[in-house]
Order: C-alpha cells, then structure tokens, then sequence
C-alpha cells in the first residue's frame, strides 16, 4: 500500500507519459479486437449450426422448397443451444436478418444443388483435405465447403483469372495449407508479395468479417520458408544451372531457335559430350562454337554432318546476344539439387521455396525454361511412388503463359511427358496463368483441379477465348457465360478431383484468406533468413573450374605453339637447306678452282719438262756443264773460310 504514495520521480518525465499512455491504448485495442474476434468466431458457430439446421430441416421434408422461410425460425431456436447461452439476444436480432436478405439477393441455385455439391465435397472422414472455400450462392453457406482431397494434389491443377482476381491469394492458401500438412512447396514468387507467408498475417475487421461469414476460423499463421534467387539476382540463395544439365532442348526455348537450329544444337552438345568438353555456362557454349566454325575445327565441324557453318553462325550469334543480355549469371556452379526443393521443418511441416523473380521478369521466356528445367530435374532423380496419402512436393508453375509461348512441337511434347508421367512421382504442379486457353489442350488434359477467377471480355477474342472456357465445364446449374464475368476478387468457380477420381460438381467458391500476411515480408527479416540458410553455404559461392572453354584454350595454344614449333623446324630446314645449296655451290667452286689450279700447275711442270728436255745436251764447246750460281757461292774460298769457323765454334774445335 506503500506504493502509491511514493511516486516515481519519472512519473512527472512526459516521455515517461506518453509511453504509458500509448502502452495502455494498445492493451485496449487488443482487449477490443480479442473481444471482436471471440464475438466474429461465436458468428460463425451461430451461422454453422443455423445451416445445419436447415439442412437437417430439409432432409426431414422431402422436396419442399416452398417452406424456405421454415428453417430460419427453427435455426433460431435452436442456435443459441449449439452455440451456448452466452449471446442470446444478438442471435435472435439477426436470425430474422437472413431470411430477409434472401430475396433482395437470390442464388443461382436452389436447394437440391446445394445439397448435391455440398454432399459433392463431403469426403470420407479418413481423407485429408484442403479447405478451399465455403460455396457462395448469392450469401456464403458455410455448410458447404469447397475441400480438395491431399492426394489428389498430384493430380496437377490450373489457377486461372485475370490480373487483380485473387490468383496470388489462392496460391498462398493452398501453399499454407500445404506446408502445414508436411507437404513441401515450390512458388516463384513474380512480383515479391508471395514472401507473406513467411510472416503472421493482421487482423482487421474486413477480414475478419470474410472469414466468419465462409466459417473459417482465421488465426495469424507463419510458414517455414526458404528463399531463392535465379543466379543470384535477388537476396534469396541462388540458384544456377550448367548448360548441359539445361540441355538443348530448353536453351533452344530460350534463343528463341527454329526447328532446324534446335537440331544442329543438341548436334553441339552431342559433339562436346563425346570429346570431353564440359558446358558449364554460355560462355563454354560459345567457345564450342567459335571452334567448329574456325579454321581449325572444320574438319570436325564436317564430321558431324547435320551442322552446316551458317547454322552454327546463327546459334552463336544468338548466344552472345542472350549473354550481353545479362543471362550469363544463370548458368554455372555450383549446380543447384533440386532435392533441396523437398525438406521439411524440425517440427514436420513442409518448407515453401520461394524463388524470388523481379530481377529477371524482363527475361520472361528464360525464367519460365527455368522453371521447366527444375521441373525436368525433378522427374529425373525421384523414384516412382504411385498414388501416394499426399505428394512429395507440390510445384505452382505462376506466369505459365510464358512457357508455352511460341514452343516448337518438340518441347510441347517434353512438357505433356513430364505433366503425365511426374504424378506418379508424388509432384503435382499446379499452372498458374490468366486463362485457360493459354495452355495447350494437351497440358489441360492432364489436371484434375480447377480454380477459376473472374475473366473479362472486353474484346470479340476475350468473349471467344471466355465461351471456350464455358465448355470445357461439367454440366452445372450455373449460366458459367455469365457467372465467369461477375465474380468477385477471391471468389472463383471450383471443380476439383474426389478421393475416387471423378470430378466434383461445379461450384461458386468464396475462397479462404490466407493466414499469413498478404503483403511481402520486410527486407530486413528475407535478408536474415537467407543468411540463417544452410543451404547459403552450399550455393552461395561461384565455381568456375576447367570446362569447353578453357580445355579448347589450351588445345589452341597447344596447336599455335605446335604451329609455331612447325614454322621453325620448317624455316631452320630451309634455312639448312639453303646453307647446303651455298655450300656446295662453293665446295664446287673451290673444287673447280683446284682442279684448274691443278691443271694449270700440271700444265706448267709438263711446259717445265719440256724446255728442260728441249735445253738439255745442247753445249757442244764445254765438257763440263755450267755451274749454277749457288754452286760457285758455296765452292768459294771466302764461304769455306766462313763456314769452317761457324763449324769449329759449334763443336769446340776452335781453341785446337
């Protein structure tokens, strides 16, 4: 008791004040939105057990639409015992409401079809299910509600309504669900507001007053989510594929390439997967390329026989125009598994990955091959699981207008193999798009779930493209002409797959509101999720190891420098050879001058003989021959005076 009468000093501060002033205002507005809450859930109880009722009320009359009125005083009656004695009096207020209203805003249906799609969607107790909606036949019958059995989301399923309809909504509901059973989940987020999920939705009264209205019991939710990133564009983790795991088919897609060119490509690839060379990203693809069209690899070009010059030309070219758009980033490793795709939380539930896309949605027809690829990637590692209790991973294909856009029949094909055949893998894939006809017939064929937004028809193709639609429907009690153009945004018409395979009936569905936020999560709590990613580590970093591009550098700089080795041995034999050519010019030469020399020498001594012959014995006057100059030298007296003393000096016989 103390307390009070020794204020805090603070008490006067009126910062101190004003906090406490606000901290009690926000206790009050929770204390008023708890109470809004509990009142809007005892609403919805009231609604549920009115309709119960009323349908127990009919089943007791047989056929007796007359007495319509009939229920809404025996619901009110009886409400108040089902819901509990805690609001009487604003059950009996708006019990005669409802009635009331029925006739300023009749349905479309009357009574037997609502009991026959209400019973339509009324599955065995044991059978899990996805809450899509509650049928809307001019108010919300909560008693009817639109479900979709879990294993028949491998069925595959097609979201389809024009822009602002609700698409994305409906998309972020059945992944929440999804997610919340343990079945992982595969979106691209297009325009960033899918991150929601990841994020307790907000309550308010608009909201809230939906929900009551359906018979859902709305609660603010948050799902595991993963985040990523096509090449890294973007802060999720990212997300890189090598060229040859994308293989031709879907690059041709991609370049935009003829049927001719699509063959001459997977020519390319076949080439460089039997010599060895790895095509990790465009710029292997391209060195390839380059080789075959050079000098050097005509021959090889040649070989391979379907491939002529000026196709290849045409691919290169588109290549280098496909990277200079900045596509580059999406090729390389590490390679992204897309087994990481299917994981699942501590506490069971399934992960929704989310690939995060406005970076790249200028590049529409690379981000929906992309799509296809992992999709592809998917088929090829899972094995075969049959019908499964619930799928493995469903994958929601959004913007699927773009991959079938100006497809050649050959990926047509590719993409009507893989819907039917990776069911039965445990993956459903649900396509997201504006309408129907922006999916081949063959595609269409193949889904088992419908969810079909408003559509408009502003045009003479909008009307045609909308009657087309109109037939592809079972028989219902609605004119679908004229119900397809007046649905409101989060209201669709629903047909869906039974746990025994056949379709349910068509119904108009006020879908549920998801329980995260419908609005992207902030950048700061996406950034430090990515961060907190174990997969960062795996895919974070760029690998750029040996492939085409640098395996055919080094072969031509193996071949220059063995050109170039060839050129000297080539020029130094020449040279050697020229060096012999002059040598032996010379050694001839030299040959020819001794042999001259020679004969001249010969010559002269023959001449020399001659004369000496011609001379000799031609003094008839002397007896003795003349003395030589040299002789008459040496017989001196003088020279053997000289001589005899050089000899006496050298022996020692001068002092005798």
């Amino acid at each position: 008791m103390t307390a009070p009468a020794t204020p805090d000093p603070t008490a006067s501060d009126p910062a101190v004040a004003a906090a406490e002033a606000e901290l009690a205002r926000l206790r009050a507005e929770a204390e008023a939105a708890e109470a809004q809450l509990k009142a809007a859930q005892a609403k919805a109880a009231l609604a549920a057990a009115e309709a119960a009722a009323a349908k127990a009320k009919v089943t007791g009359v047989e056929g007796a639409p007359a007495p319509a009125p009939a229920p809404a005083p025996s619901a009110s009656t009886t409400a108040p015992a089902a819901v509990g004695a805690d609001r009487p009096a604003p059950a009996a207020q708006e019990q005669p409401t409802r009635p009331a209203a029925a006739p300023t805003q009749p349905g479309p249906l009357d009574r037997a079809e609502v009991e026959k799609i209400a019973g339509g969607y009324t599955f065995d107790a044991a059978t899990t299910t996805l809450d899509l909606g509650a049928l809307l036949n001019g108010d919300p019958v909560p008693s009817a509600q639109v479900r979709i059995p879990l294993g028949m989301m491998n069925r595959h399923g097609l979201v389809a309504g024009a822009t602002g309809t609700g698409k994305t909504r409906t998309l972020q509901g059945l992944a929440e669900q999804l997610a919340a059973k343990g079945v992982p989940v595969f979106a691209a987020d297009i325009k960033g507001d899918l991150s929601g999920v990841a994020t307790p939705g907000v309550a308010n009264e608009k909201l809230l007053a939906r929900t009551q209205a359906i018979g859902q019991d709305w609660k603010p939710e948050a799902s595991a989510t993963e985040y990523f990133a096509l090449g890294g564009i973007g802060k999720g983790v990212p997300v890189r594929a090598t060229v040859s795991g994308f293989g031709p088919l879907l690059l041709s897609k991609v370049l935009g390439l003829n049927d001719t060119q699509e063959s001459s490509l997977g020519l390319v690839f076949h080439y460089a997967d039997a010599n060895g060379l790895a095509l990790v990203d465009l710029a292997d693809l391209r060195a390839v390329l380059s080789h075959l069209t050079s000098d050097e690899g005509k021959a090889e070009l040649k070989e391979l026989g379907g491939l002529s010059a000026a196709t290849a030309g045409v691919i290169l070219r588109e290549l280098i125009t496909f990277a200079d758009a900045g596509a580059d980033v999406f090729f390389g490793e590490p390679e992204f598994d897309v087994a990481d795709f299917i994981r699942t939380a501590a506490d069971g539930r399934g992960v929704i990955s989310l690939l995060e896309v406005p970076g790249v949605i200028d590049k529409p027809a690379l981000f929906s091959t992309f799509l296809m690829y992992l999709l592809a990637e998917l088929f090829e590692i899972l094995p075969e699981v049959g019908d499964a209790d619930k799928p493995k991973l469903v994958f929601f294909f959004d913007e699927a207008h773009l991959l079938f856009k100006d497809a050649s029949k050959d990926f047509l094909s590719a993409i009507v193999q893989t819907v039917r055949l990776i069911r039965s893998k445990g993956v459903g894939v649900f396509f997201v798009t504006q309408t129907p006809k922006d999916v081949p017939s063959d595609v269409l064929a193949q889904l088992g779930s419908r969810v079909q937004h408003a559509l408009r028809a502003f045009t003479p193709d909008d009307a045609k493209a909308l009657r087309a639609t109109v037939g592809t429907y079972p028989k219902s009690g609605y004119d679908l002409e004229r119900v397809l153009q007046e649905l409101g945004t989060g209201e669709a018409i629903v047909t869906v797959m039974s746990e025994k395979g056949a379709p349910t009936p068509v119904a108009w569905t006020r879908l549920r509101a998801p329980q995260g936020l419908m609005s992207p999560t902030p950048d700061p709590a996406i950034e430090a999720a990515v961060k907190a990613s174990p997969l960062l580590a795996k895919y974070g970093t760029a690998i750029d190891r040996e492939s085409a591009r640098e395996i055919l550098a080094k072969k031509m700089q193996a071949a220059d420098d063995a050109a170039a080795a060839e050129d000297a041995a080539l020029a130094k034999a020449k040279a050697d050879a020229e060096y012999a050519k002059q040598k032996a010019a010379i050694d001839k030469q030299q040959a020819a001058a001794d042999k001259a020399s020679a004969a001249a020498e010969k010559k002269a001594q023959q001449e020399y003989e001659r004369l000496l012959k011609k001379t000799a014995g031609t003094t008839r006057t002397s007896r003795s021959a003349a003395k030589s100059p040299l002789d008459q030298i040496l017989n001196s007296k003088s020279t053997q005076t000289i001589l005899g003393g050089v000899i006496r000096g050298i022996f020692g016989t001068g002092r005798r």
